[in-house]
């Protein structure tokens, strides 16, 4: 199952947006419940990340404030992974990794026949959230 885990996280040129669809777990910032969403992950050169569209995100306030979460596969592979996230906030590693993010969901819509691209790329690297994700 290990492998299986590991081919599911490491996407590549052909990944579809179901392969980067997982669902998360994390305890509510205020509230202290858990709280379920379905997000996108990204790999950067072996390293997974969590990001979205600039603004705040309660997700993100939720990992702030308890920084252990599951990370749910639940296509080809079903398993329910424990990390935790760690917020990227070097200006200069965010943006080289929020272009390497934008660069690959620029692609898989280029690979979907969509003209859409990202929008507003200097947007994300100002406001959008972004984590670096350890597995246990």
């Amino acid at each position: 199952m290990e492998a299986a885990i590991a081919h599911a996280l490491s996407l590549g040129p052909g990944s579809t947006s179901r392969d980067h669809t997982v669902d998360i777990t994390t305890t509510g910032a205020r509230s202290g419940e858990p709280r379920r969403i379905e997000i996108w992950f990204h790999n950067v050169d072996g390293t997974v990340y969590l990001t979205g569209l600039p603004g705040p995100r309660a997700w993100y306030a939720n990992l702030l404030a308890h920084p252990r979460f599951t990370f749910h596969l639940k296509h080809e592979v079903v398993a329910d992974l424990s990390a935790t996230a760690e917020p990227v906030t070097d200006p200069g590693e965010r943006a080289a990794l929020l272009d390497a993010i934008i660069t690959g969901i620029d692609a898989l819509y280029a690979r979907r026949g969509s003209p859409q691209r990202v929008a507003h790329p200097d947007r994300w690297v100002a406001d959008s959230p972004l984590v670096r994700v350890t597995f246990d």
